[in-house]
């Protein structure tokens, strides 16, 4: 019990934060269905940027451009980025009262490392692969993507403008800027900035909701667990109602389906991070499909690194000519780019290559090098990890 207490002290939970290291394994168990809501949602990240590559593969080569796996594409849309916005809000209330510089290194410093090294890791490749590969391109390109969010990488661009704005409006009722977000979010913005336009203004209103009502959330994640029955009952109403609103056609040739209309989508964002909370929830209360739980945990893992294994699986489908049903093709480039990340993860977490994934001392604000350092070491003896 008093290492339970030392690990959850104020002072060592600040420190840990700033390491971006784990507690150990009995801890992090209290929020296990957090983990699955996450792994949910990166894993079908990955389908779909897997999924839309194949069927773009498949079209220029004179093949079905949809397979079964782009209906399950379809079906996630509404729900897939909002619940993942939602659940990086969850827990902003225990650090934004902090100080700006310990809140800058470990909500703006921290995903800029990550989105400027594996930019720099991914976009040579993405070129060479379509043939564009040149040091003015390559120049240019990374330059652009500085201002305007590199597609892949978006979320880690679009994540920090989110902490930082809500930091500087934190004191602003929350009533106004929900409704502020929500109206954002139902009238599309031309700034002629990528990121607000095409990213931050459509998702901002659920990261904020994460945020905001975090205790409501976290009751009904609790609810869940406790009344199984109903819960699963109301997951099957949702997942009708979902279902319904995709693959009915919207009103109006600008609106594919009923789920891309303006309110609409904000409705059914809404509820499909509920009912992603109350799934995880019931798999955390079962103890079931501890890939996904594992998958959450290393979301970030999954995120900057998943492209490389869907681009290269992709090409050979593609070039062998072994596989020519898209939604197979689909299927198998998925899977790769969910389970080869996590793979050379667990290969190279121990080695100096650890840095393609966990933050250095050096890329951290001044005063936040020297007790990050301590406490990593710290962390580091308690789960058995050999020191930095």
């Amino acid at each position: 019990m008093s290492r339970f207490k030392t690990i959850h002290s104020p002072k060592a939970m600040q420190l840990l934060e700033a390491t971006q290291v784990r507690p150990p394994e009995h801890v992090s168990e209290r929020i296990a269905w957090f983990d699955y809501a996450k792994g949910i949602c990166i894993i079908m990240v990955v389908m779909m940027h897997s999924t839309l590559g194949v069927g773009e593969a498949f079209a220029e080569r004179g093949l079905a451009p949809e397979g079964f796996m782009h209906w399950l594409v379809a079906y996630a849309k509404p729900f897939r980025m909002p619940d993942f916005f939602l659940l990086s809000g969850l827990f902003l209330s225990l650090a934004i009262g902090r100080a700006w510089l310990h809140y800058l290194d470990t909500k703006l410093v921290h995903f800029a490392y990550f989105y400027v090294l594996w930019l720099a890791i991914q976009m040579p490749l993405r070129l060479a692969v379509d043939g564009g590969l040149s040091a003015g391109n390559f120049a240019s390109q990374f330059l652009d993507a500085l201002v305007n969010p590199y597609a892949p990488l978006w979320f880690i661009y679009v994540l920090p403008l989110m902490f930082i704005v809500t930091k500087l409006l934190h004191r602003v009722p929350a009533p106004v800027l929900l409704g502020g977000a929500a109206l954002m979010q139902i009238v599309p913005l031309h700034t002629g900035w990528s990121a607000i336009d095409q990213y931050a203004a459509h998702y901002y209103v659920f990261f904020l909701a994460g945020y905001l009502l975090a205790p409501h959330v976290f009751a009904i994640a609790r609810w869940a667990g406790e009344n199984v029955a109903i819960s699963l009952w109301a997951f099957f109403a949702w997942a009708v109602a979902n279902g319904i609103a995709v693959f009915t056609p919207g009103l109006g040739p600008e609106y594919s389906s009923m789920a891309h209309m303006p309110l609409v989508s904000l409705l059914l964002g809404i509820a499909g991070a509920v009912a992603i909370v109350t799934a995880a929830s019931l798999m955390a209360k079962f103890d079931v499909a501890h890939g996904i739980r594992y998958c959450g945990k290393h979301s970030i893992v999954l995120y900057i690194s998943f492209m490389i294994p869907m681009a290269l699986t992709r090409v050979i489908l593609v070039k062998t000519g072994l596989i020519t049903d898209t939604g197979v093709a689909s299927l198998i480039v998925w899977l790769t780019a969910v389970i080869s990340p996590l793979v050379v993860y667990e290969v190279l977490r121990r080695t100096p290559f650890r840095y393609l994934y966990q933050r250095p001392s050096w890329a951290r604000l001044p005063d936040q090098r020297r007790a990050a350092t301590g406490l990593a070491q710290r962390v580091r003896r308690i789960n058995g990890l050999p020191a930095a």
